[in-house]
């Protein structure tokens, strides 16, 4: 088994985390644990793991808003934003004038 970014796995005794990225070139796996702590993982461990029976992939939990730090009521804001009649959102930022590109 394969380390796959954006799947979720656990290891026997630990809590569940996802993986966020694999270099395959140097080897290195790095995990976020559900309340966001990020932690990197040699391939060789991985393996280690997966041999002796304790690593099995897991669904992810349904509350995705623990390891990214969105409050519950910002991600329904979000949700209720307006959209034109072209699909596109709104323009909310203001024009940039008098911006100097070359400060």
């Amino acid at each position: 088994m394969k380390p796959i970014i954006g799947h979720w796995y656990r290891i026997q005794g630990s809590d569940s985390f996802e993986v966020v990225a694999f270099d395959e070139d140097d080897g290195t796996i790095e995990l976020q644990y559900f309340d966001g702590t990020v932690e990197e993982m040699d391939i060789e461990d991985w393996q280690a793991e997966k041999e002796a029976g304790a690593l099995e992939e897991v669904e992810p939990p349904e509350d995705w808003t623990g390891s990214v730090d969105v409050d519950p009521e910002e991600d329904d804001s979000r949700e209720a934003m307006e959209y034109g009649e072209d699909g596109d959102r709104r323009e909310r930022a203001g024009k940039l004038e008098g911006l100097d590109l070359f400060e």
